[in-house]
């Protein structure tokens, strides 16, 4: 049985349920919100796999987990490369763009200053309703697995940020030579004894272009295949105008739209994010390829444009690949010793942890559920727990769901709404 009750649970621990601890820790005592987050991972990571030493963010560091709600946090971007030293260095480099592997530590740096409200090593496989005498319920149960052993934490309310899990094409099984980018630098070590002659990278967005450059400068004497659909890598569209989708009046008028409006923006703006390269990476890549052929020698850089991976066969030493090119059927077939897919992510389902409390939740007409401008869940009047969300919300509240552009403006969302729910007594109690 759960030892206390608390106002606030928090399913995950990325950036997204992050950016709400931030918002708590800055809010202090007066919020009286005893909150709790939840962690499956043995430490904070955020895409570890892809951690790159030449890549950088695709956004602002202005748009960090606190910056856009409250300029003066003392969690900023700014006042952590203050507490590392180097806040006038990245000054002097003019670039609003951090490498990633710095951002990350930003996030880490971050999660250390309110580590006394996480827990990690903690899997969340449950969330069960507490009827109350009238049927009603105002309270969640939390189930957790911990070391072996299963703990409850009941609450008011909790918000779930289920992240991203990376997505491969039906029928493609992952293996010491087949994987995913999310896995890339895991993986890597393995190969560097034995100096691969070739690597295969399968997709057309910026982590398959970001493999495809890493591994042609990691492993010089390899040749790199490039397979993706397309005559060449679209590039993002970044430009002022088009950002401005990701702002937050933007969800404001989103959220508002009717759903044909919101289908074609989601058609217009798709190229600001999904399936599309920074345009410095294109051209870099464009780069070598060309010196290769001036150089005349075989190239190492093949890009096998226009062309889709129609079979891929484990051996014990390599992977047979075919690969179709597009216009004329004609297939390519070729042994490597890795494929690399690039072929992004899908939103974990939210909803799996409910239970029965999922047939409490209001859905449109494509089983979707309805939320609220403050991402809570829409439920019957049964529930009067509150049900949060951070992702997937691209149906209600647009393209920057995913993102970090909204993070922290949407976290501070969620606890205004979280703490406006706090009982009037509990309130009293936590500002004693």
């Amino acid at each position: 049985m759960p030892e206390a009750v608390l106002d606030l649970v928090g399913v995950g621990f990325g950036p997204s349920n992050l950016a709400v601890a931030l918002a708590l820790d800055e809010a202090g005592p007066k919020a009286g919100c005893d909150a709790l987050f939840l962690e499956r991972q043995p430490a904070f990571g955020w895409h570890t796999g892809m951690l790159l030493d030449e890549a950088t963010m695709q956004v602002s560091f202005l748009k960090d987990l606190v910056t856009m709600r409250n300029p003066a946090s003392p969690h900023s971007y700014l006042c952590y490369l203050r507490d590392r030293g180097r806040l006038a260095a990245f000054i002097n480099q003019k670039s609003l763009f951090p490498l990633r592997t710095e951002f990350h530590d930003y996030l880490a740096w971050c999660a250390e200053r309110v580590g006394h409200l996480v827990r990690y090593g903690t899997q969340v496989v449950d969330i069960r309703p507490v009827p109350g005498p009238d049927g009603s319920v105002d309270l969640l149960d939390v189930v957790v697995h911990r070391d072996g052993a299963e703990e409850v934490h009941r609450t008011r309310n909790v918000v779930i940020a289920p992240g991203l899990q990376p997505w491969l094409p039906d029928g493609i099984e992952r293996s010491d030579r087949v994987w995913h980018t999310s896995e890339l630098l895991h993986r890597l070590p393995e190969f560097e004894s034995v100096a691969p002659r070739s690597l295969t990278v399968v997709g057309a967005g910026q982590s398959a272009a970001e493999a495809v450059a890493h591994l042609h400068g990691r492993f010089p004497e390899a040749e790199v295949r490039a397979v993706f659909g397309r005559y060449g890598y679209s590039p993002a569209d970044d430009s002022p105008f088009a950002n401005q989708i990701f702002d937050p009046d933007a969800v404001d008028a989103y959220y508002v739209a009717p759903e044909h409006v919101r289908r074609r923006l989601d058609d217009y703006h798709r190229n600001t994010n999904y399936a599309v390269v920074d345009l410095e990476l294109i051209q870099d890549l464009y780069a070598r390829s060309y010196r290769e052929q001036v150089r005349g020698t075989r190239p190492r850089l093949v890009m096998m444009n226009v062309s889709r991976l129609a079979s891929l066969s484990q051996e014990a030493d390599a992977v047979r690949v075919v690969v179709e090119h597009l216009p004329t059927g004609e297939p390519t077939e070729f042994e490597t010793d890795a494929v690399v897919f690039g072929t992004g992510y899908r939103p974990a389902d939210p909803l799996a942890l409910l239970g029965p409390l999922a047939d409490q939740l209001k859905l449109d007409d494509q089983s979707r559920p309805h939320l609220d401008r403050d991402y809570r869940l829409v439920t019957t009047d049964r529930i009067r727990a509150g049900i949060y969300l951070q992702g997937p919300t691209e149906h209600t509240h647009g393209l920057a769901s995913t993102l970090l552009s909204v993070t922290a403006v949407r976290a501070g969302e969620i606890l205004a709404a979280v703490t406006a729910a706090v009982p009037a007594q509990v309130l009293t109690a936590s500002a004693r």
